[in-house]
C-alpha cells in the first residue's frame, strides 16, 4: 500500500477528505500531516481522525533538515500539498521529484504564482471578469504553480458571483477530483 503525507497551512477540508478517501482504499494511504502554521484548524481535524500531526517553524522546514529528517523516517511514495503555501525547498524537490503534488484553485499558468492562493486567487477572477475559473492539480517544482499538469476541471463564472461563491465552487471541485486524481497518479505515473 503506497504511503502519502500531507502538507496543509489551513482549515484541512482537503486534507480530511483525502484521508477519509483513502480509508476506504486499498491503493494508499495518509500516514501524517505536517502543518506550519500553529493556528489552523487541521490539527483539530487530525486530532479528530486520529492521524499523526508535525507542526513545524520555518527554521525546521528550510535550515536544520528537521523536516527532511522526520519524512525520511515516513518514506512517502507521494507527498500532497492540500492548502500548503509555503515553497517546497530544494533539498525537498530533488529528494522527491515527480512525488509531490498540489491542487491550485484556477487553470494555471493563469493567476498562478507568489501570492495568488485561496480569496486573492478568487478576488482576481472577479476583478478581470473571467467567464470560467477551477482547479489544476500539478506536480511541484522549484517554482510556484510552475510544475507539469496532470489533470484541469473548469467551473463557470458566474456575473453575481463573490470571492467567497467561488471558492465555494473551487472547493466542490476539489473534493470532487483531487483525491481521486491523487489515486490515478499513484497508480498510473508513479
Amino acid at each position: 500500500m503506497k504511503r502519502i503525507v500531507i502538507f496543509a497551512s489551513g482549515s484541512g477540508s482537503n486534507a480530511q477528505h483525502i484521508t477519509e478517501y483513502f480509508r476506504e482504499k486499498k491503493t494508499a494511504h495518509v500516514v501524517s500531516v505536517y502543518c506550519n502554521n500553529p493556528n489552523a484548524y487541521v490539527a483539530e481535524r487530525c486530532k479528530q481522525m486520529q492521524l499523526p500531526f508535525h507542526l513545524f517553524g520555518r527554521k525546521d522546514f528550510y535550515e536544520t533538515g528537521l523536516v527532511e529528517a522526520q519524512l525520511e523516517k515516513e518514506k512517502p511514495d507521494l507527498i500532497v500539498l492540500a492548502g500548503f503555501l509555503w515553497l517546497f525547498p530544494s533539498s525537498l524537490i530533488s529528494r522527491y521529484r515527480n512525488r509531490i503534488i498540489n491542487v491550485h484553485p484556477a487553470l494555471l499558468p493563469a493567476y498562478g504564482g507568489k501570492g495568488m492562493y485561496g480569496h486573492h486567487v478568487h478576488k482576481a477572477i472577479i476583478e478581470n471578469r473571467e467567464l470560467l475559473s477551477g482547479i489544476t492539480i500539478h506536480l511541484v517544482d522549484e517554482e510556484y504553480d510552475k510544475g507539469r499538469i496532470l489533470f484541469q476541471s473548469t467551473v463557470e463564472v458566474s456575473e453575481t458571483d463573490t470571492p467567497d461563491t467561488l471558492a465555494e465552487k473551487i472547493h466542490q471541485l476539489e473534493y470532487t477530483y483531487f483525491a481521486p486524481e491523487i489515486e490515478n497518479y499513484l497508480l498510473h505515473q508513479l
